[in-house]
């Protein structure tokens, strides 16, 4: 969601600011500001709605701000319109207080009648507005005591960085279920939401965790907990290049990270398998727990929920144990079935989607173990998780995920291997079949990418269809949902995506002249199933744009119009193939629609507000 910046040291803060808000931009946004403090005119504060050049215009046009401690924002509207006067930072009434925020206050309108019944105007329809009046409300000379009190009035999720002019050298930053950052170098120091903001700057951070406090000033920090009691923090050091967070000379980044998937991959995998064994250090599950494991729960959104599916079929296969697949946004209001024999395995890429993170407390609460899967090192489901495996996809910039989604299929192959050889569940052969076919992926994936020219030309034919299904069965039916999505949250073309033996409980009354279907038909034991599916749109008068593997590649072409094809491969690992193709589709659609690839309209990369 929305992003945030702070910055206190030496140097002049405003071009600082409007660069981490750039690399901010993948977060999705609709507004932006800064506000600097001046040491001749105090806080000074400018905002716009629509893009950070329009802002740097804004501050250019002034001759620029001077001063060397700011905060900068970049707003996804949650509450009130997208406009000047919502944007962040906010200030108190007496202009004295600038605060930033990303979340949302729950008692916000609670909070805003009790200001105003004591003289207090408010200016916007945000609910950040009311940190901002109601510092300036408990404020008395000591802006920590007044933070404090904010804190344990207010209600919801928040990231805060608070300027105050009666403290012009020092950054205040809070979090309570959004995530925060710190930034340490020599003479200055950062706050934000996202290591990627700072990495130009320093590769030394600290992750704060809920509840926590920060007092920045260029040469020093303190954390604190919510009783402002001394917390000692642990800095991380960031060991990816800045240049993996810059497009590299392709036009998107989304292309850029399409092609980065064969390394991604490799990176992922090829460390965590050694003499033809998966060795997975970073776990500590014995071959008892899993015997005793009931029930294990895939937890996830969006396009992880999607890796979820395939993980599915892939564990109950490989393990013999039930899975369900679970949307993070719901658990917590199913009533779970959840025991210590339970295992809550949780898929984010940033690491601090909140209904994710939401469900995983759950799930604790009620007695599993945590398994999480996670991008992002020293993320919030990763420092509460019981064992946790990261993905080694670098840093994702695209909002739409290509590269994380990849490397999330990876270590659900290596888990369910990993898992089924403790159990005794997978036969030798099999294990080595499948462990061999694992390490041969990114060669296959690098070969489909070289098709790409193909791909550009088949959505040239069909990127004007209005509307767009995707079938499949089994893995194909997973593949076909991330298909889906992809092509929806670019295009923003409706698409919509179906196990293929439900076309007839009542999709297929929508399917008529002018419909594009995609069949994914790579799953050889369902092959013909899935082919007597097209043969029914066909004759409906659909177009069909079908994908499979390259030895079925005949049969399908005597059915549909158009075909794309992926190397052979075990049909466990289909979906990690078959997707690429999707993804290409996708973006050479949006691309010819002329839309803003890697920053869709309404989406934000990392979803932490409910």
């Amino acid at each position: 969601m929305c992003g945030i910046i702070g910055y206190v040291g030496r140097e002049e803060a405003a071009p600082i600011l409007l660069n981490g808000l750039r690399r901010l931009e993948y977060r999705g946004y609709d507004s932006a500001g800064v506000a600097v403090y001046q040491p001749e005119d105090g806080l000074t504060v400018v905002k716009t709605k629509g893009r950070i050049q329009n802002l740097a215009d804004q501050v250019e046009a002034r001759g620029g701000i001077r001063g060397t401690l700011g905060l900068g924002h970049t707003r996804w509207a949650t509450h009130g319109e997208p406009s000047d006067v919502n944007s962040h930072p906010h200030l108190s009434q007496n202009g004295r207080i600038a605060v930033v925020h990303n979340g949302i206050i729950e008692n916000y309108a609670e909070i805003k009648e009790f200001l105003q019944s004591r003289g207090v105007h408010f200016v916007s329809q945000t609910d950040t507005e009311v940190v901002a009046q109601l510092l300036e409300f408990y404020y008395d000379g000591n802006i920590l005591d007044a933070v404090t009190k904010v804190l344990h009035r207010i209600r919801g999720a928040y990231a805060l960085g608070i300027l105050c002019a009666d403290c012009p050298d020092r950054l205040i930053a809070a979090r309570k279920d959004s995530p925060l950052i710190l930034g340490y170098g020599d003479g200055f120091h950062f706050m934000a939401s996202d290591v990627t903001a700072v990495i130009q700057y320093t590769r030394d951070v600290c992750y704060l965790d809920d509840g926590e406090i920060a007092e920045i000033t260029a040469d020093h920090v303190w954390v604190y907990d919510a009783y402002l009691r001394p917390v000692e923090k642990k800095l991380h050091r960031v060991d990816w290049e800045i240049s993996a967070a810059e497009k590299g000379g392709y036009e998107h980044f989304m292309l850029k990270e399409i092609m980065e998937q064969p390394k991604a991959f490799h990176d992922t995998v090829s460390p965590r398998i050694q003499a033809g064994k998966v060795v997975l250090d970073e776990l500590t599950f014995t071959p008892e727990y899993l015997k005793d494991l009931e029930k294990i729960y895939v937890i996830a959104c969006g396009s992880s929920y999607h890796v979820g599916m395939a993980a599915k079929y892939t564990l109950e296969k490989l393990l013999r144990k039930p899975v369900e697949v679970t949307l993070a946004s719901e658990f917590r209001y199913c009533d779970p079935i959840v025991t210590q024999r339970t295992l809550a395995l949780v898929i984010s890429q940033s690491g601090e989607t909140i209904d994710t993170l939401a469900a995983m407390r759950e799930a604790k609460r009620l007695g599993a173990r945590v398994l999480s899967i996670v991008n992002v090192v020293g993320s919030t489901i990763a420092r509460e998780s019981d064992d946790v495996l990261y993905t080694w996809a670098g840093p994702e910039i695209a909002v739409a995920t290509t590269k994380a989604y990849s490397t999330q299929l990876a270590l659900i192959y290596l888990i369910g291997l990993s898992f089924a050889e403790k159990l005794g569940t997978i036969a030798p052969q099999e294990y080595d079949a499948i462990v061999a076919e694992l390490q041969r992926i990114p060669e296959k994936l690098t070969e489909i990418l070289s098709h790409r020219e193909h791909i550009q030309y088949l959505a040239s034919i069909y990127f004007n269809h209005p509307s767009v299904f995707f079938i499949g069965r089994n893995v194909d039916y997973a593949v076909g949902l991330e298909g889906s999505l992809k092509l929806k949250e670019i295009s923003y073309l409706h698409s919509e995506a179906y196990a293929a033996g439900e076309l007839k409980h009542g999709t297929i009354s929508l399917i008529e002249p002018g419909t594009l279907v995609i069949a994914l038909a790579s799953y050889a034991p369902l092959f013909e199933k899935t082919m007597s599916n097209v043969v029914e749109v066909k004759s409906r008068g659909a177009d069909v744009l079908g994908l499979t593997t390259a030895d079925l590649e005949q049969d399908m072409a005597n059915v549909v119009d158009h075909t794309l094809t992926v190397p052979q491969t075990h049909p466990m690992l289909l979906p990690s193939l078959d997707v690429v193709p999707m993804q290409l589709f996708a973006y050479y659609v949006a691309l010819m629609h002329g839309c803003d690839i890697d920053k869709p309209r309404n989406l934000a990369k990392s979803v932490t507000v409910e």
